[in-house]
Parts: C-alpha cells; sequence; structure tokens
C-alpha cells in the first residue's frame, strides 16, 4: 500500500510539474509572440491549467472510478477560488474586483461550485442527459462572459488593441520569430504526449488504492482536486505580477487572473465532467 501511495503521489506531482514547466509556460511564450489581450492569455492559460484535470478525469472514469472524477471537479473548482481571492489580495488588487465585469465573472465562477454541490446534495444521477444541460451553460457563460468585458472593460480593450497595433508595427517579422513559434508549438505536443503517459499510470495507481487497499473514493478525489490545482496558483501569481512589472497596470493582471479562473472552472465541470461521462459510458 504504500508503494501505491507513493506513486501516486510521484504521478500526481510529475502532471503538476509538467503543466507548470512545460504546458503553461510554454503556452503563455507562444500567447505573448502572437501579442493577444490578457482576456485571450487568461483564456489560453484556464485551458491549460485545466489539463491535469482532463487527464485525470478520464483516467477515473476509464477505471470505473467516477466519484474520484466528480470530486476532483469539485474540489478543483472550490480551491481555485480561494487560490484566486487568495492571489488578489496578496498583490493589493482587491479593489479591482469591483469591476462590474470581474464581478459577474466571479459569480459565474461560484454558480461552477454551487451546482455540483447541488448535484450531490439532491443525489442527482451523473448521465448521458446532464451532458446538453452542461453544453448549453458552457455557451451561456462564455457569452456572459464576452458580453461583460465588452461592456464594462471597454476602455482598457482599446488601450490594449493599440498598444498590441503598435507593438506590431515596431516589430519586424523574421526567420527567428517564426523558429520559436514552431518550437513552442513542439513543446506543447511533447507536454501533451508526456501528460498522457502519466495520467495512464496515476489511473493504474488510484484503481490498485480504491479497489485492492479499499481508499474511499472521496479521500482520493480531493487530493486530486488539491494536487491539480497547483497550476491556477502558479498562473493567478504570475499573471499581475507579469502586468504590474511590464505594463505597471494592475487591472490588466486581474483581467487575466480571473478568466484563467472562469475558464478554468467552467472547463472543469461543464466539459471535462461531459468527457468523463462519455469515457465511463463507453467503457
Amino acid at each position: 500500500m504504500l508503494l501505491e501511495f507513493l506513486k501516486f503521489i510521484l504521478y500526481s506531482g510529475l502532471i503538476v510539474l509538467i503543466a507548470k514547466y512545460m504546458l503553461v509556460t510554454t503556452l503563455r511564450k507562444l500567447a505573448e509572440s502572437l501579442n493577444l489581450n490578457p482576456k485571450t492569455v487568461g483564456n489560453i492559460a484556464g485551458h491549460a491549467t485545466s489539463m491535469p484535470e482532463l487527464l485525470t478525469v478520464v483516467t477515473s472514469s476509464i477505471k470505473g472510478l467516477t466519484n474520484i472524477g466528480v470530486l476532483n471537479v469539485l474540489s478543483s473548482n472550490i480551491i481555485n477560488l480561494i487560490q484566486y481571492i487568495v492571489a488578489v489580495f496578496l498583490n493589493k488588487n482587491q479593489k479591482i474586483l469591483k469591476n462590474r465585469a470581474i464581478m459577474l465573472d466571479v459569480i459565474l465562477v461560484l454558480i461552477t461550485i454551487v451546482i455540483p454541490i447541488l448535484m450531490l446534495i439532491f443525489d442527482i444521477e451523473i448521465s448521458l442527459g446532464i451532458i446538453p444541460m452542461f453544453t448549453i451553460l458552457y455557451v451561456v457563460f462564455r457569452f456572459l462572459n464576452g458580453k461583460a468585458h465588452k461592456i464594462y472593460l471597454k476602455k482598457e480593450d482599446e488601450l490594449i488593441e493599440r498598444e498590441i497595433e503598435k507593438e506590431e508595427e515596431e516589430e519586424e517579422e523574421d526567420i527567428g520569430s517564426n523558429r520559436k513559434k514552431f518550437l513552442y508549438i513542439f513543446y506543447l505536443l511533447i507536454s501533451g504526449f508526456l501528460l498522457f503517459i502519466v495520467s495512464n499510470l496515476l489511473g493504474t495507481t488510484l484503481e490498485n488504492l480504491c479497489n485492492q487497499f479499499g481508499i474511499s473514493q472521496i479521500i482520493i478525489g480531493i487530493l486530486l482536486g488539491f494536487i491539480t490545482s497547483i497550476p491556477e496558483l502558479i498562473t493567478f501569481f504570475e499573471s499581475q505580477s507579469h502586468y504590474k512589472k511590464q505594463k505597471n497596470d494592475d487591472i490588466l493582471g486581474v483581467v487575466e487572473a480571473t478568466n484563467n479562473l472562469l475558464t478554468s472552472n467552467i472547463l472543469n465541470l461543464f466539459l471535462i465532467q461531459s468527457v468523463g461521462i462519455l469515457v465511463y459510458t463507453i467503457f
């Protein structure tokens, strides 16, 4: 049992390290090389930092351990919000939370936590019938997020667009720049391949812990929630410190961190959970 638990810690740690030092870092560099705005960078980071949740939910579903996937998503979403709030307050950006676009995003994040809690309380069966509802909610959340940013962050968006246009005019496209972009894409493919291998090993370990040694799926799911939320914590701090140092503009860092949080949470609940249901049904 001790050996399997050590394997669990090792494989979980590897997923976090690969996501942090390869996947998230490379996506960040690729986004900046393409002169993307903070909202878009935050969305990309949210997809990247949700990769560990996707892999653990899929592998646990293949092994028939559906409760682990559900609890992983719920605990990850709660931990993501706590980490986001801590990062904002430690960077002394709490005043920016009064912006209506940011407030709406945080409310949407809270809903991604309330929904799975209600499902657990009322013992709603996790089945294929939930997938259409989750898909619709994902589209609605995305629509509200986009509308709120256009209305309440219009000035910031216009300023960012002017800065990007200026940078593009000053920046000459050369072979070296294109090579870097292709190199970033290559690193993304390598990191995805490594995550796939490690996640398969983690899935086998989870199956052994639950079936052979009787470890509760609740405990494993919550532990996975903590582990797979570490990449989000890193990006929340990094995004705010980046814009404070480079642009001397706190709101841009909070915008990126907030979109990272919202994207990660709605992916975890609506899309990744749906993928888990499909995988469980198939296997």
